[in-house]
């Protein structure tokens, strides 16, 4: 484009320098000397185009009426600036500058005299006009100047269908990317309204089920309770019934859990916060005390080694994940060796990172005891599904998470974290 604009107004301009040539001490003859070599610059304007395409215009079009100038220059700023700003007032304004400019431009060449105009050389005959032959007209000034006035109206027509082509591309591009976002909006929409319908289905039929089954765990547990209360007092119903309250609060310490979770699949805009850390999910003296004690509490044998320090300063995610971790291995334990003792070692400091490990015997294959391989009825895909589910939430956190037998089929989880506060 440049290139082009530099040619053709170099081309009018020198055209136009034929009247002065004979007087170099005149004016006019220093201001076609400052135009040919402003003709050599001008047109680089042309690169501000697309951030400044409206100054772009003006100052074309002010150059083309004041200097001996082709009038591209100027039908290309016109172009640049309808195919990028749109509005009608700003269109209208435009084409009724830029048009008349560019007939004008036109109009000015056509009305000098016949050797210092470009038009007048396209009606001139063959051979002459050059080389000190003077111009012979073909025919008159009026199909000249006619000719000269009609190149600039078709120039600034062409100008202007080119610009509101290129902007109605534009345009097109641009609503159809907002169609497509649209699209992908109310898919995404629908994704998450077939993912919400699927979770009140599954809070349903948890409300209906696991809260049930529950429930039914508290009331039977407190009914133990009672009817322990009418034996005659002695060790062993004393005992019963303290086990008995175990359960019941127990059972409705899980009944809340349930509703929470449940809670949580129907409104999942509460969910996160739900999940974030908190006090009683922390790695922290008090809720492993709290995990731990009620683990003892329910007959399992544990044996603790427990180091953790500076834990204000410790991420609150590695922090939540370290006490799932020694939650998910205290159950893991109890559910496939029940009544084996299990091993419990958690380190956290800024130096160490964090580590959990736990480790416990498990029955030989054979034995008839419940091994590690699930529960009577239990479905052997789901063995350790909690354990992989783990795994990856370390995994999310930027540890590692290993679990499984060694020789003597002691089963060991072993978590290791980073500290990161």
């Amino acid at each position: 484009m440049i290139p082009c604009a530099v040619f053709m107004c170099l081309a009018q301009c020198s055209f136009a320098a034929q009247r002065v040539v004979d007087d170099p001490d005149g004016p006019a003859y220093a201001w076609m000397m400052f135009a040919t070599v402003f003709a050599l610059g001008v047109p680089f304007i042309l690169l501000a185009r697309d951030r400044h395409p409206e100054p772009v215009f003006w100052f074309c079009c002010a150059v083309t009426a004041v200097f001996p100038y082709d009038p591209l220059l100027e039908l290309m700023a016109m172009t640049s600036l309808l195919a990028r700003r749109s509005g009608k007032a700003r269109t209208i304004r435009a084409v009724a500058a830029g048009a008349p400019v560019a007939v004008w431009a036109q109009l000015r060449d056509a009305l000098h005299p016949a050797d210092a105009s470009v038009w007048h050389m396209f009606f001139a005959e063959p051979g002459t006009g050059v080389d000190g032959v003077p111009v012979v007209m073909l025919t008159g000034e009026a199909p000249v100047i006619a000719t000269a006035a009609a190149a600039g109206l078709i120039g600034s027509l062409i100008a202007v269908l080119t610009g509101l082509h290129i902007r109605s591309r534009a345009t097109l591009t641009t609503a159809q990317a907002r169609a497509n976002a649209a699209t992908s909006h109310a898919a995404t929409l629908q994704s998450d309204l077939d993912s919400q319908q699927l979770a009140d289905a599954i809070a349903a039929e948890a409300h209906d089920t696991l809260a049930h089954s529950l429930s039914l765990l508290a009331l039977n547990a407190s009914a133990l309770q009672a009817e322990t209360m009418k034996l005659p007092p002695s060790d062993q119903s004393r005992l019963i019934s303290r086990k008995a309250e175990d359960i019941r609060r127990q059972a409705a310490g899980a009944l809340d859990e349930a509703h929470q979770i449940i809670d949580m699949l129907r409104h999942p805009q509460h969910a996160w916060e739900q999940l974030g850390p908190s006090d009683d999910t922390a790695l922290t003296r008090e809720s492993l005390d709290a995990l731990i004690g009620q683990t003892r509490d329910a007959g399992m044998t544990i044996n603790t080694w427990i180091d953790i320090r500076d834990l204000s300063v410790l991420d609150d995610v590695r922090a939540k994940v370290a006490y799932r971790a020694v939650q998910e291995g205290l159950t893991n334990a109890r559910r496939h060796a029940p009544g084996a003792p299990v091993s419990l070692e958690v380190t956290a400091n800024p130096v160490a990172g964090v580590h959990v490990h736990l480790s416990n015997p498990t029955p030989p294959p054979g034995s008839g005891a419940v091994g590690v391989d699930g529960e009577a009825g239990m479905d052997p895909d789901r063995a350790h599904a909690g354990l992989a589910g783990l795994a990856a939430r370390v995994r999310s956190a930027g540890g590692v998470c290993r679990y499984g037998f060694d020789d003597r089929r002691v089963f060991h989880v072993d978590v290791t974290m980073p500290w990161l506060a």
